[in-house]
């Protein structure tokens, strides 16, 4: 099992000392990766409901730093050496896939074989709109923009497109990733989602599961490979959990060992994101009383 922790990208926490101290203890500690998530903007009036409340109301104020996760990402690559660096999840809709492809592959030639892309559909649709992509065709929208971005990352000199979003003739998009290709793990537990992680995606990436969210998700998602005659196997099977600053070791051991039984090989951990003390005391512990026991 693989383990993770968010990096403090949002709240009182967002400063240069407290990103690149945390990033530096944890790969001191022995993690093996750091992971951001994504928002650009967040609207002083928002009607779509968050997914991951139970009330559906999004916990950050518009007014809250958020920092952007790829330049985040950039700077903690010139500050480690060893640990992946992901995001949970980057919103497709947010970037132009050839943008994005660039971006990532410039990050991994800088940190040579390192990033990992957790994408996502996204929920907000005051943000999703603000970008030109309609909210209800988001999916078909990021199908296309993954398609996109993995020719902008084959190998060969030319990559063009023409489809219902994107349509251009022959390009050059240099560098190619470090190792010729990212891993893309997909976010989402809807049946479009779990059809995107077979179709195009390396890996499913699952925002705090439930054991009883998580297993029929898996039975459909195998159901899914079949059906497209992949191997599930073939499938990199992740999640992102809550770790509470006091929750319980046993608590801990207990709900990762869990989600090991299911096939999970690789655990992105959140934290509350107050100052650098507290949330390097909380990830001690966790190497301390928790990692040994898995």
């Amino acid at each position: 099992m693989e383990i993770g922790a968010h990096l403090p990208i949002f709240g009182p926490a967002t400063t240069r000392h407290v990103v690149v101290g945390f990033a530096r203890r944890l790969e001191a500690l022995g993690f093996d990766s750091l992971w951001v998530s994504d928002h650009v903007v967040v609207p002083f009036t928002i009607r779509s409901r968050y997914p991951y409340s139970t009330t559906g109301d999004f916990p950050l104020p518009p007014t809250e730093n958020f920092l952007e996760p790829l330049t985040t990402l950039a700077v903690v690559a010139g500050a480690t050496e060893r640990l992946k660096l992901g995001t949970t999840v980057l919103v497709l809709p947010h970037r132009h896939p050839v943008l994005l492809a660039k971006m990532l592959a410039t990050l991994d030639q800088l940190a040579p074989g390192r990033v990992i892309l957790g994408a996502g559909v996204g929920w907000m649709k005051e943000e999703i709109e603000l970008f030109g992509v309609p909210h209800e065709r988001r999916g078909a929208w990021s199908d296309e923009a993954l398609r996109i971005i993995r020719a902008c990352w084959a190998p060969g000199e030319r990559v063009s497109f023409h489809g219902e979003f994107f349509q251009f003739d022959e390009l050059g998009v240099f560098p190619k990733p470090a190792a010729g290709a990212i891993p893309i793990w997909i976010g989402g537990h809807t049946p479009a989602a779990l059809r995107r992680v077979v179709q195009l995606g390396d890996g499913w990436h699952a925002a705090f599961p439930a054991r009883e969210v998580m297993e029929p998700a898996l039975a459909r998602l195998r159901e899914a490979c079949r059906a497209a005659g992949r191997d599930f196997s073939t499938l990199t099977i992740t999640a992102r959990i809550g770790l509470a600053s006091r929750r319980p070791a046993d608590e801990v051991v207990a709900e990762i060992k869990g989600l090991a039984d299911l096939g999970v090989s690789h655990v992105v951990l959140e934290t509350r994101m107050r100052d650098l003390d507290d949330m390097v005391a909380t990830y001690e512990r966790f190497a301390r009383d928790v990692r040994p026991r898995l």
